[in-house]
């Protein structure tokens, strides 16, 4: 049985270069780090054997060196391919896991490529609509003024 004891509470835990509050169950908690979603999270504690209902005050540091390998190496981890969030890419044809600013530069090039491609998206992206087929008829308005617009009086 694990010591959960409160002299072995850590209140700020520093995983994959963020700082998860200690309070927090570590489900919850990894779900900071960029790029990590509840499914991937559950599916990581599973293949490292950690409980998900841990508050990661408690986590001893082997176990975070655990978390940090099956975040940095997720299929040697036994985590299925089809959780990652790049699958294919189209430079490398892998299959990977992206987490934190390395995830916001990708998905910055990808539309910086449609853009060049003038692809449907790319259009719909550089003209600041919506992409995914929402309706814009009466929604989505905050972004710039549709309408009459009144003529200036001299």
């Amino acid at each position: 049985m694990e010591d959960f004891s409160n002299a072995n509470f850590r209140h700020l835990v520093r995983i994959h270069s963020n700082d998860l509050p200690g309070d927090q169950t570590i489900q919850f908690a990894l779900t900071n780090i960029r790029g990590v979603s509840m499914r991937l999270s559950g599916a990581i504690l599973r293949a490292v054997g950690i409980s998900e209902n841990v508050r990661v005050g408690f986590l001893k540091q082997e176990m975070v060196e655990k978390i940090e390998e099956a975040l940095a190496d997720p299929i040697a981890a036994g985590i299925p391919e089809w959780m990652l969030n790049r699958q294919r890419d189209p430079e490398t044809g892998e299959n990977a896991l992206i987490l934190e600013s390395d995830l916001l530069l990708q998905i910055k090039t990808d539309i910086d490529r449609m853009i060049r491609k003038r692809s449907w998206r790319g259009i719909r992206h550089s003209r600041g609509l919506r992409v995914r087929g929402q309706r814009t008829k009466s929604t989505g308005r905050n972004q710039g003024s549709l309408g009459v617009s009144r003529k200036k009086e001299r």
